[in-house]
């Protein structure tokens, strides 16, 4: 996390002072750096050697407006996964020819909203859908792009939960001969326009083994398809990049394009990818304040329902201190208000901290506030993106007036 180092023993983001924002803006918060979002996200775009190719930011991992925007104006383009990401991404500005729409749920209002956009493709990942998304094009007197998403039954390893391209996984297509036939269904169809492969992996991938062998199989058929003169825009080799929660030392984004590149360039169709966590993850932390010590607990302001991945994933995200001190460091488990006892942001966190302490919670830039939850009636924390020496609120606090708003009690 090269922007978020100690300055005259506190913790800065860039130029600005963690402990100052606590004095701002309370704690819970979210702190974005704006340098290391961008740096992240031009780590792709600049890798490309064919101008053709893209990658395509998963907004599931970190949606706010002002993030997007900073990606958008790096050059990505955006992976989708609802009706909402779309709306989203539109209002910042994004090019329609530059968005993907994945998900196994697409609904009717959603496939609408996606065609009358004018996307690049949807990544259609069962029978049912392609012929949902095709009599809904009909309806609408539009033809529909696609790309069939296949399953390559590959295991990237970690956590199930984040495994996406295994068999017995729910996502895409895992029959070949059953991809083969809707690609050729959908060549005849004047409804759909085939337009690509796409597989996906799973995420926090920490070697470049499976993205290979995920970039043989979709060659495979798309040389077959060629047989039935179906010929592909693009092929999408997913995302799930890893990053360094526990010194791990995963590939760079130069380090996985210039082999896909390599393997791509005697092809004619373009290479998408779908980074989400590799561009978001270090350019964020969570603020919180030690309220209570008891016994080998921490107990601070903010809880699972800020950061659900630890008591989701059992996921590991290092704890520092915003003052810089190590003269009498213990181990602590470092828990939130919340009733359950799942409720915890790390275990075993070595620190020296005494009660009204800051500490961040580091690494929380992918699938941090996009997880949050109203769980115990807590209002969600606030978003601040740091540029250089300044601050700003890209997401206010909630209120608790704001967790009733859209409530209403029936009259009897």
């Amino acid at each position: 996390m090269n922007t978020f180092k100690y300055i005259d023993g506190s913790l800065h983001c860039e130029g600005v002072d963690l402990s100052v924002l606590e004095e701002k803006h309370g704690t819970p918060s979210y702190v974005y750096s704006k340098k290391t979002i961008e740096e992240n996200a031009k780590a792709y775009v600049n890798s490309f050697t064919n101008t053709r190719n893209l990658a395509c930011f998963a907004v599931k991992s970190l949606s706010n407006l002002s993030i997007l925007k900073i990606i958008k104006d790096a050059g990505c383009g955006f992976d989708i996964v609802s009706g909402g990401e779309l709306h989203r991404v539109l209002s910042i500005g994004a090019e329609p020819k530059k968005i993907i729409f994945s998900g196994v749920g697409k609904t009717k209002n959603e496939i609408q909203q996606g065609i009358n956009s004018g996307i690049l493709s949807f990544n259609v990942e069962s029978e049912s859908e392609l012929y949902r998304i095709e009599k809904i094009a009909d309806d609408i007197e539009s033809p529909a792009p696609i790309s069939i998403r296949i399953n390559p039954d590959i295991d990237s390893g970690g956590h199930d939960y984040i495994t996406t391209g295994r068999k017995g996984d729910k996502f895409g297509i895992s029959d070949t001969r059953k991809v083969i036939d809707l690609c050729k269904y959908a060549h005849q169809s004047k409804n759909l326009k085939i337009v690509g492969l796409a597989c996906h992996i799973g995420s926090q991938i920490l070697d470049l083994d499976g993205f290979m062998k995920s970039a043989d199989k979709i060659f495979e058929l798309a040389d077959e398809l060629e047989n039935f003169d179906i010929s592909l825009e693009f092929l999408d080799l997913g995302g799930g990049l890893g990053i360094s929660y526990e010194n791990e030392v995963p590939p760079s984004p130069l380090d996985l394009i210039s082999c896909l590149e390599d393997k791509f360039k005697n092809r004619k169709e373009r290479l998408i990818l779908e980074p989400g966590r590799s561009i978001s993850a270090n350019a964020g932390v969570l603020l919180t304040k030690v309220e209570y010590i008891k016994d080998n607990f921490l107990i601070v302001d903010a809880a699972m329902n800020d950061l659900l991945r630890p008591s989701l994933y059992k996921a590991h995200h290092d704890v520092c201190n915003v003052k810089d001190k190590k003269d009498n460091l213990k181990k602590w488990n470092v828990v939130g208000p919340v009733c359950e006892s799942s409720d915890f942001l790390a275990k075993n966190a070595s620190l020296d901290v005494h009660e009204d302490d800051l500490i961040v919670v580091k690494n929380a830039g992918a699938y941090g506030f996009v997880m949050a939850s109203n769980y115990n009636s807590r209002p969600k924390a606030c978003e601040i993106l740091i540029d250089g020496d300044q601050s700003k609120i890209i997401r206010q606090r909630e209120t608790l007036d704001d967790l009733l708003e859209k409530e209403k009690i029936e009259n009897d």
